[in-house]
């Protein structure tokens, strides 16, 4: 059951950050080498990749008393949208043609209070995305499907 889905979903948006602190980089299309997203400072290994609930965005944006939030502030690498990302942790997802295994959830850092305001932190607490290691490298790019690989 846990590879039925209503539907596939959709990567909605990437992001990279070149270098801590520095701006998230909106990009159409991204390399994602074993290591994680090229242009990306984040980390090798379980938590090479980064992904967000498109539908989460909505949630926070209410729990901070916003119209939006915009998804460069959460330095998450994609926002995908139409599936339920945390059903899938330890499962491996198809991203295009990038196979990644979803690791865990991503926590979010004390530095949410500083781009989201005052209640940044708490607010994403359970809304942060997951984490993912990259099984098979390749190109992906806004609009790609997302959906678990059968095994």
């Amino acid at each position: 059951m846990m590879a039925r889905t209503a539907r596939e979903g959709r990567v909605a948006w990437i992001g990279l950050r070149p270098g801590r602190r520095e701006p998230v980089r909106e990009v159409q299309e991204a390399e994602i080498t074993p290591e994680g997203p090229e242009g990306d400072h984040g980390r090798a290994g379980k938590r090479a990749l980064t992904l967000l609930q498109a539908e989460h965005l909505g949630v926070l944006a209410a729990l901070l008393g916003r119209e939006a939030v915009a998804p460069a502030l959460l330095r998450r690498n994609l926002l995908v949208s139409g599936l339920n990302l945390l059903g899938f942790r330890k499962a491996r997802l198809r991203v295009g043609p990038v196979l990644i295994e979803v690791t865990g959830p991503c926590p979010p850092c004390s530095r949410m209070e500083e781009a989201l305001g005052h209640g940044g932190y708490t607010a994403m607490r359970g809304h942060g995305g997951v984490y993912a290691e990259i099984l098979e490298p390749g190109r992906i790019a806004i609009g790609d499907v997302v959906r678990p690989e059968r095994g």
